[in-house]
């Protein structure tokens, strides 16, 4: 089975390939430079599979949330890919992308995902590991204030990832008021990591047409008004 993942939610923009459980893959921390490099990107990984876009089985497409240009232009890409080469492509969360590279190692702590969505808020879900080794989430995702995200009753310890606590590191420890483990404030979603969440959907026959593919924002407003901008500027945001 040969698969091509993309994610763009983020400043990261990825491409990956697996092919029968090999993965090949790319990732670049591009700003927002992604109309620029995923093309590229894909090409490239594409490649050093030996694969061109005839030979996919499916597709597989982070769908944020995120930036709201660069969710839109990875789920543009793969819906027009797939729809052009009449492949099933899946959407995945890019908030459980980063959960499920959180949670690779056996044992490892359940995880409070959070990614920066400026405006003085985040991005935010808790993840742990279903029965059958799957990533499950611990909750809805949700866009928030740092200082105002649920945290599931449960786990006496959490690790903790994404770019929202890189910016919000000591307002989200205390809402979570207990120890946390590892904690990553600069990790990013990897196309890679769809690869591992769709294959299973994808050997099942289960991955849906290219047309029900659609972004998830979490959010309607994509800017801060004059007066919020300078709230948050006096705050050193």
């Amino acid at each position: 089975m040969n698969l091509l993942a993309l994610d763009t939610a983020t400043e990261a923009c990825s491409a990956a390939v697996w092919v029968d459980g090999v993965v090949h893959g790319r990732c670049e921390v591009v700003g927002r430079d992604h109309t620029q490099r995923l093309i590229p990107l894909v090409a490239s990984v594409l490649a050093e599979a030996g694969l061109d876009y005839a030979q996919l089985h499916g597709l597989v497409c982070g769908v944020g949330p995120g930036s709201f240009a660069g969710v839109r232009i990875g789920v543009s890409f793969a819906k027009g890919v797939a729809l052009a080469h009449e492949l099933p492509v899946l959407g995945v969360s890019s908030l459980a992308l980063l959960a499920e590279a959180a949670l690779a190692e056996p044992g490892c702590d359940p995880v409070l995902v959070a990614i920066d969505a400026r405006m003085g808020e985040v991005y935010f879900q808790a993840f742990g590991r279903g029965p059958a080794g799957e990533v499950q989430p611990l909750g809805e995702a949700a866009v928030c204030a740092p200082t105002a995200v649920l945290i599931p009753g449960g786990p006496s310890r959490w690790q903790a990832v994404g770019t929202g606590w890189g910016t919000y590191a000591a307002e989200l420890a205390a809402v979570v008021a207990q120890p946390l483990g590892r904690m990553d404030g600069h990790a990013l979603p990897r196309a890679a990591d769809a690869l591992v969440l769709a294959a299973g959907v994808f050997e099942r026959g289960a991955a849906p047409a290219a047309d029900v593919l659609q972004p998830v924002y979490l959010r309607n407003r994509v800017a801060l008004t004059l007066l919020e901008q300078r709230q948050l500027r006096a705050k050193g945001r």
